[in-house]
């Protein structure tokens, strides 16, 4: 045991020392503990900073630990890296080799040399696993995976403070990673616009081209190596000894090798390679060559061959078989009386033709009535002469022809291709045409081709006489726009034109009704004042014209009218017999000069009992003219209702305006005092609004009108002064603020707009107070077939039936026992 002890301290002598400084030590600290209070707590406070120290210290020593570690770690895999390239790239340089070798020679001593290689190389690899086996590290314990996991985790959760050139290569690092993704990323963009490029140049290829491509692409991958030496060099041995072989047959057992014809690239894609000798679908038998056909009677065929061409082959047999049985001269009449035939339909062919592609003499009854529908042209009373179709082929004098064409009248309107003709004739004349459709053109043209057949010295000599022509309007604005068109008309010819309306000085129309005119355009109430006072007479008036005869008659205008015509001398009135209706007479009348029979012409766009009592009154056997149907509304104006109350109209208004328009627009009502309030507010809401009506003077009715035709002002407010004859170019919207009194002055209203074959709106606000009109509303929105009537308008009671008719109720079923 004692030598046991001894050789522990033999063993062991740096333990002892240990042992013997720690009772030193602690003899020391008893000594100093026995000193005084305050060397004792500076004693504690360096013993404490001392472990502080001593803790600090062994936190760095195990950080530099596990920092060495990692190092190591970080070397040993990068070793491995290292060893792995080595090993491949010594792979590749013996591959390499090994082709090079391969394809230089195939001598036994490179043979050798290779074998050596390989050798070696087999032997590294070995020493390689070798070494990989002694490196395999022996697992951790449990103990040490759990001190090792404790330790990273407490070096994680220390702040790690980079230096700077730590900061720089993480910035250069991440700044190499952006750049190289956004070089992958502009690789892929690049190489997918290749793909898309090749994709395109491919599909818009020449075939033969594609062709010829994908030969080149495949002779380059055979070239290339797409698959293995050894296998391609096996291929070529095996191709070769075919060659061979094939060789060795043809020489020795006498076989010819057939030539096959080489085939271009120019070439059609399918090449048949066989000889017309060859084919075996000819039979030379003559049984089988010439079939007999089997004719089977009736409507029987053979199975299993094509129904169309036995029919065919039927019919042609038998039509042979009737040829050889006709005689000569039935063939003749056969030939005769299909000639005959072909002549009768084409006849028939040529006189069905439409009238458009006829010429003026080849027009048959049958056409004209074809022409007069298509133009929606009625007439009535007597001979009715044939319309024109244009202006080149009616008989006008060319003097006319001129001025026509220089007012820019490409066409005659449907009123004018037929009251023309009947107004040359010398004939009486209603005219019953919606607004808009041409009626001044109408009834000018017949007054100026007689006015200018008169000598002219004839014209002046008896201007003291009167004017030739009464054109009467029921509203001032309506006599200057006829004045317009007649100034237009006879200013080339040389016919005076006065306008006798109200508004204007009478000393001045006076005084040129002295200096003499041909024509007089008159509202009656002026004209009255102007015969009264005699600054006019009548005395060689044979040419009568009431314009717009229903509204004169409306605005109680028919005992003026009475009066004037009664200015008008009765002994050039027509005789009230057949005479007045036969043409030649008529024409004859018409071309004898001073002598020529009073003619009266009545235009109106709808015919009231009272226009029918004044036409039978002054006209003499009138030829009657309807263009569409009487009073119906424009078929291109599209009429919209509103039911609404009087409080709510002006919001309405202002909710359409909104909507946008397009100017001219035309607001009507009824009372001069609510157009002038109603054109006050539109123009303090931002509106170019002009006002016309009754109250206005002339200078300023001619003003509002021009400045609306100008385009200066947008909106015209009026009452129905303007609902009847004014031509306004373009009216797009015609806004009844009030509704009309009646059914006529509503269709000659919305005729404001729609003119000239132009499409047009109408917005009208309907209130209680107008259920008077409802049920003829209702009625003129369904005969419209642009035009769609509301449920409100179309259910309300008093749009059920007409004003003043009295219902009876039906009296129940009864039944009554006798």
């Amino acid at each position: 045991m004692a030598g046991d002890s001894l050789d522990k301290k033999d063993a062991d002598p740096s333990g002892a020392k240990e042992r013997e400084r720690k009772r030193s030590r602690s003899r020391s600290r008893d000594r100093e503990r026995k000193g005084s209070p305050g060397k004792e707590r500076k004693r504690h406070r360096s013993r404490e900073r001392k472990r502080s120290r001593s803790r600090s210290k062994s936190a760095d020593r195990d950080r530099r630990q596990k920092d060495k570690e990692r190092d190591k770690q970080r070397d040993r895999e990068m070793d491995r890296d290292r060893n792995r390239k080595d090993r491949d790239r010594e792979k590749d340089s013996h591959r390499r080799d090994k082709d090079r070798s391969r394809k230089t020679s195939t001598s036994p001593k490179s043979k050798e040399i290779r074998i050596k290689r390989e050798k070696d190389v087999k032997r590294e690899e070995e020493e390689e696993e070798d070494k990989k086996k002694k490196e395999k590290v022996q697992p951790l314990s449990l103990e040490e995976l759990l001190a090792k996991k404790k330790a990273e985790e407490e070096a994680e959760a220390k702040p790690k403070f980079l230096s700077k050139a730590e900061r720089e290569a993480e910035a250069i690092r991440r700044r190499e990673q952006e750049t190289e993704e956004r070089r992958r990323l502009l690789d892929e963009e690049r190489k997918k616009r290749r793909v898309f490029q090749d994709i395109g140049r491919k599909m818009l290829e020449d075939p033969q081209e594609r062709e010829r491509r994908e030969r080149r692409e495949r002779m380059e991958r055979e070239n290339n190596g797409m698959e293995d030496d050894d296998s391609r060099q096996k291929i070529r041995e095996e191709k070769d000894k075919g060659k061979e072989l094939q060789a060795i047959k043809e020489r020795y057992l006498g076989g010819i090798k057939k030539r096959r014809r080489t085939r271009h690239l120019n070439d059609r894609k399918f090449v048949f390679e066989w000889d017309a000798s060859e084919d075996t679908s000819i039979d030379y038998n003559p049984l089988y060559k010439e079939k007999h056909q089997v004719q089977l009677y009736g409507r029987g065929f053979i199975a299993g061959i094509d129904l169309k061409q036995q029919k065919r082959d039927q019919s042609r047999f038998y039509g042979d078989l009737m040829e050889k049985r006709r005689t000569m001269e039935e063939k003749e009449q056969e030939e005769l009386r299909l000639k005959k035939m072909r002549k009768k339909e084409a006849k028939q062919r040529w006189d069905d033709r439409h009238w458009s592609q006829k010429k003026l003499e080849e027009m048959t009854d049958r056409d004209w009535r074809i022409f007069r529908e298509d133009y929606s042209i009625t007439t009535k009373g007597g001979k009715i002469p044939n319309p024109i179709r244009n202006w080149k082929e009616y008989t006008l004098p060319p003097h006319i022809l001129e001025v026509i064409d220089k007012c820019g009248y490409k066409e005659p309107t449907p009123i004018q291709r037929q009251a023309i003709p009947i107004g040359l004739q010398n004939r009486d004349i209603i005219g019953v045409a919606e607004t808009g459709s041409g009626k001044t053109a109408a009834f000018l043209i017949p007054l100026l081709v007689w006015i200018t057949t008169l000598p002219k010295i004839d014209r002046l000599e008896d201007s003291d006489q009167g004017p030739y022509a009464v054109i009467l309007a029921p509203t001032r604005e309506l006599a200057q726009q006829i004045e317009e068109e007649t100034i237009k008309f006879g200013k080339p010819l040389g016919i005076r034109t006065v306008a006798v309306i109200g508004g204007i000085s009478r000393e001045d129309q006076g005084f040129r009704l002295r200096m003499g005119c041909e024509i007089v355009i008159a509202t009656p109430g002026r004209l009255i004042d102007v015969l009264e006072n005699r600054y006019l007479v009548l005395g060689r008036c044979t040419y009568v014209v009431l314009d717009e005869a229903d509204r004169m008659i409306d605005m109680g205008f028919e005992p003026d009218v009475q009066k004037i015509l009664e200015y008008i001398p009765v002994t050039n009135q027509k005789p009230d017999t057949d005479e007045a209706e036969d043409p030649e007479k008529m024409l004859m009348n018409f071309e004898s000069g001073k002598n020529k029979y009073r003619q009266t012409v009545m235009f109106t766009a709808t015919m009231p009992p009272a226009v029918e009592r004044l036409a039978r009154s002054y006209l003499r056997r009138p030829a009657v003219v309807y263009i569409g149907s009487a009073g119906k509304p424009h078929e291109r104006v599209e009429q919209k209702v509103l039911l609404m109350s009087e409080g709510e109209k002006r919001k309405k208004l202002l909710d359409v305006l909104a909507r946008g328009f397009e100017p001219p627009i035309i607001i009507f009502v009824n009372q001069k005092k609510g157009c002038d309030v109603l054109a006050k507010s539109l123009e303090k809401m931002g509106y170019n609004a002009c006002t016309l009506h009754g109250g206005k003077g002339q200078e300023q009715r001619e003003f509002a009108l021009s400045n609306l035709k100008a385009g200066a002002k947008d909106i015209l407010v009026a009452t129905d002064v303007a609902g009847r004859g004014i031509d306004i170019q373009d009216v797009s919207m015609v806004v009844n603020y009030d509704m009309a009194k009646n059914i006529e002055d509503y269709i000659h209203r919305i005729g404001r707009t729609g003119r000239a074959g132009k499409s047009g709106v109408a917005v009208t606000f309907l209130t209680k107070e107008d259920s008077s009109v409802f049920y003829d509303l209702k009625q003129a929105i369904l005969e419209s077939p642009v035009s769609t009537c509301p449920p409100e308008l179309s259910n309300h009671p008093d749009a059920q039936h007409k004003p003043g008719t009295i219902l009876t109720k039906k009296r129940r079923e009864e039944t009554i026992f006798a």
